[in-house]
């Protein structure tokens, strides 16, 4: 079953949790369903207001997850459903350990090789069971990509983490899901790199208080022009709130 999709500032977003998430994934896996898994957060709303190609792969998106906080208090403000932040670098293991229980099949694509093969190791130790059927780093040529989707297909993945960075990955996906026989396509952004523990996800006590954002920005000030977003996004969720 859909979840019901709402608009956050005219952006588009599923009314899920963590658990309904994965649901919608595996209901869509068993009913041969193809579905892409993309993330709106504050940053990618204020993005999607201007840009019409990420507007649209919003919008033709299968699954789109709150990973934000603030899309998820906006919809709370607006009255417009109940969900639950949804983060993709939690989701995806949460996908890994309904692979390993049903059997499903994955492919990793994207980060650097090293990062890519650490990133599998890694998963293969935690989900012990794990079929991971294939992977392949991100940096692959033009002429290179015909081998790597009869590769995929030959592998007979049905759930693939695509990890090239937004809104490359959700470029990708769009382009070659039609061709490809994989069911759930996620992007996952810079998943692997944590996953493979090149990158260090914030301590549980900012991601418990929802303030993930604000320890990425201190160890890593170069997201500030990035982080930008997050007060137009909240001044136009509380102009619109008083303005009725």
């Amino acid at each position: 079953m859909r979840p019901k999709r709402i608009e956050v500032l005219g952006v588009p977003v599923d009314c899920v949790d963590m658990s309904t998430a994965v649901q919608r994934v595996d209901d869509a896996i068993r009913a041969r369903q193809t579905l892409s898994v993309l993330a709106v957060n504050p940053e990618k709303v204020i993005k999607a207001q201007s840009d019409v190609t990420v507007m649209r792969l919003l919008t033709n998106a299968g699954l789109l997850i709150p990973d934000g906080i603030g899309v998820v208090l906006a919809a709370r403000i607006f009255g417009l459903g109940k969900m639950g932040r949804v983060p993709g670098a939690e989701l995806m293991p949460k996908l890994c350990e309904l692979a390993k229980v049903r059997g499903y099949k994955v492919f990793l694509f994207g980060a650097s090789p090293e990062v890519n093969e650490r990133a599998a190791q890694k998963l293969r130790e935690t989900y012990r069971g794990l079929n991971i059927v294939g992977r392949q780093h991100g940096f692959v040529r033009d002429d290179e990509i015909p081998e790597l989707l009869d590769r995929i297909n030959a592998s007979g993945a049905q759930i693939m983490f695509v990890a090239l960075g937004s809104p490359r990955q959700e470029l990708w996906i769009e382009k070659y899901a039609p061709i490809l026989n994989v069911k759930i396509f996620q992007g996952v952004g810079g998943t692997f790199d944590v996953i493979a523990g090149s990158v260090k996800r914030a301590p549980w006590v900012f991601r418990k208080m929802h303030l993930e954002w604000f320890y990425r920005l201190a160890v890593q000030p170069r997201r500030l022009l990035r982080q930008t977003a997050l007060p137009r996004f909240a001044y136009q969720v509380l102009r619109r709130r008083f303005a009725g």
